[in-house]
């Protein structure tokens, strides 16, 4: 039997792919299950600084597998399955790259808009599926939208159940950058070693505040940056790029 989910890690950076492509990815139970593992080990791997999160076959992901039936109420299956999933990405102190090609829809585009990065081929779409099955978007892609697009972007999008290709995406501000469809998982690989080669004290840091920035006044999150920047001073990483900028070389850093 195929696995439906992969993990490779190579030093500081895993991969994640969705390996259902003769489903195009639909995530099912199975594909689930193994999304939580590969969390769970990757987290454990200390080593491990960012990750990669693909999609095998013609597209990243068609979201929820309608074959499997909805669950009555669906609130279980958001809550028990897609939620600790999409929790973990965004509190895991590392940072995920989505690398989008053919389309990401439903879920699957939630899962792709939470992680930190995007990076997308240039004929990629995320496609808000919901409005073909009478549905709203769920998994957290109303406040997705929302945040990206603002409230009148995201309406449409969600009424007219519509495609945003790569560069509007990238326009908008939902992802970073567009790539030749050939080259997009050697670009996305590129980028996560450059951010990889970074202080990794320092990026997760960054993601915590990034995060928590909804919502907050401009003094709570001055407070918020001061406590950060306090724990990153005392770091073994900082006094080393202290020492490199004064010898005159690149810092080697360890996340200590």
């Amino acid at each position: 039997m195929t696995d439906p989910l992969l993990c490779e890690i190579d030093g500081t950076i895993a991969r994640v792919t969705l390996n259902r492509p003769d489903a195009f990815n639909a995530m099912d139970k199975a594909l689930r299950d193994g999304f939580k593992e590969a969390i769970s080990r990757i987290h454990k791997a200390k080593d491990v600084r960012v990750v990669i999160l693909a999609g095998n076959g013609r597209g990243f992901s068609a979201g929820t597998d309608l074959k499997e039936g909805l669950v009555s109420p669906i609130s279980l299956l958001l809550e028990q399955e897609y939620r600790p999933i999409l929790a973990a990405i965004s509190n895991s102190p590392k940072i995920w790259i989505a690398q989008v090609h053919g389309s990401a829809a439903g879920i699957g585009a939630a899962v792709a808009m939470n992680c930190d990065l995007m990076t997308m081929a240039e004929d990629a779409t995320i496609y808000m599926a919901f409005a073909a099955i009478g549905l709203v978007p769920d998994g957290g892609n109303t406040w997705l939208l929302h945040r990206g697009l603002g409230y009148k972007r995201a309406m449409q999008a969600i009424l007219e159940g519509r495609k945003i290709p790569a560069a509007e995406a990238v326009a908008l501000g939902l992802a970073n950058s567009a790539h030749a469809p050939e080259t997009l998982a050697e670009d996305t690989t590129a980028l996560a070693h450059r951010i990889a080669a970074s202080a990794p004290l320092a990026a997760s840091a960054a993601k915590r505040l990034l995060r928590q920035m909804d919502g907050m006044s401009y003094e709570a999150s001055i407070s918020a940056e001061a406590r950060e920047q306090t724990d990153l001073t005392e770091s073994e990483d900082a006094r080393e790029a202290v020492q490199a900028f004064i010898e005159k070389r690149k810092p080697t850093f360890k996340g200590k």
